[in-house]
């Protein structure tokens, strides 16, 4: 039976719901998605490791769960917190209901929260470490959340990377209607022929940007993130690939020492936390920001074309781009707050956005960045 269950901010507002997939206690920074839809990646998105999730829009879970939809093995968030539960999907390629599949890997749900009150609460004062459970008091809540670690400083890289370098060779086709088409019959599109051969360092890389890019043609051998800039360079790639992950730019003095090894060497692209790690191998800076980018409608404006993309974004952290260096140039912008959303050196085939253009979930406006990569290897390879 459904359990009585509170949300309880270090500020001392509390939230009172019903509990739905795991029970228990548990603790994060809390953050809000305003997503419509994709609660099944946002879940399994490591970039969310440490983190309590906020959905925003109203009902969630109202077309279930599937194997296919997944952006890594399993769940990374601490606990879901969410308005309105479905508890029946109704959609052909679910397997399992949100909160099956929530309780089969200890996740915390909550539900009944007044999200859209949660969310001003969370966009007045910024983000803050939150307690779930489904156990303790109120006030017990309250203190278990001033009580656990805060996000800043935290390496949460080290969790999610991969144990060991491995070549991506799972299904990456793109997934269409069947029989859309008479042209391509059957339920996927055929991959184009391998072009380039790249190293991906995982600071906890999403499915999607590995599909993505096989899909522009890259064989992809991703590799941990302690991997040494000797140890890429012996490889011989084409190209070298910063994923997405989680926790604190500023806290990875070890990766950023081996990135400023790799400057000027390969053709470098970086997604997200690998934006941010790149500023600081440059020799710049980041900031924590006050309630973070969380959603798939951020508009981002390219400061070379003035054309604005809708874009799929989750962040809380941000490069300081009056830090970066003379070399370094910032390319794309947030339209809602103007912090940097993209940059690249002058010199070296570098660049890198903040933002996720594989999407998932999300608008594939920024889709071009897979075939900008390749484009770059091939230049440099002429060069």
């Amino acid at each position: 039976m459904p359990k009585t269950a509170i949300l309880a901010l270090e500020d001392g507002r509390c939230f009172e719901g019903t509990s739905f997939g795991a029970a228990g206690t548990t603790t994060g920074e809390i953050c809000f998605n305003t997503s419509m839809s994709g609660y099944q990646e946002v879940i399994t998105d490591p970039s969310y490791r440490g983190q309590i999730v906020a959905m925003t829009y109203p009902q969630i879970g109202n077309y279930g769960v599937n194997p296919e939809d997944g952006e890594s093995a399993g769940p990374h968030i601490r606990a879901f917190v969410i308005e309105e539960l479905c508890e029946v999907p109704s959609n052909w390629r679910a397997t399992q209901p949100l909160s099956a599949y929530l309780a089969e890997h200890g996740i915390l749900g909550i539900e009944g929260i007044d999200t859209r009150a949660l969310t001003k609460h969370l966009r007045s004062l910024g983000a803050m470490r939150a307690c779930v459970s489904t156990e303790l008091s109120a006030e017990e809540a309250v203190e278990a959340a001033k009580a656990s670690p805060s996000m800043a400083g935290m390496d949460y890289v080290k969790e999610v990377t991969t144990s060991s370098a491995y070549s991506w060779d799972a299904e990456s086709r793109n997934w269409i209607l069947p029989n859309a088409s008479a042209e391509i019959p059957g339920p996927y599109e055929e991959l184009p022929p391998v072009r380039h051969r790249i190293v991906a360092y995982d600071f906890g890389i999403k499915f999607n940007i590995l599909r993505r890019l096989r899909q522009a043609g890259f064989d992809v051998e991703v590799v941990p993130s302690t991997t040494t800039a000797a140890e890429i360079l012996e490889k011989n790639p084409d190209g070298i690939f910063l994923s997405n992950g989680p926790g604190d730019p500023a806290a990875l003095g070890y990766i950023h020492e081996e990135l400023r090894q790799l400057i000027g060497k390969k053709p470098i692209f970086g997604i997200c936390l690998g934006n941010q790690l790149l500023c600081h191998a440059f020799g710049g800076s980041t900031f924590k920001l006050k309630f973070g980018h969380r959603g798939g409608n951020q508009p981002v404006k390219d400061l070379r074309s003035g054309k604005v993309a809708i874009t799929s974004q989750n962040h809380g952290f941000a490069v300081d781009g009056d830090s970066l260096p003379e070399d370094v140039e910032v390319t794309h912008i947030n339209l809602n707050d103007g912090t940097v959303e993209g940059m690249r050196h002058k010199q070296h085939p570098v660049f890198s956005v903040q933002y996720h253009p594989e999407a998932a979930p999300g608008p594939n406006d920024a889709a071009y960045f897979f075939e900008e990569f390749a484009r770059l290897i091939d230049e440099n390879k002429t060069a």
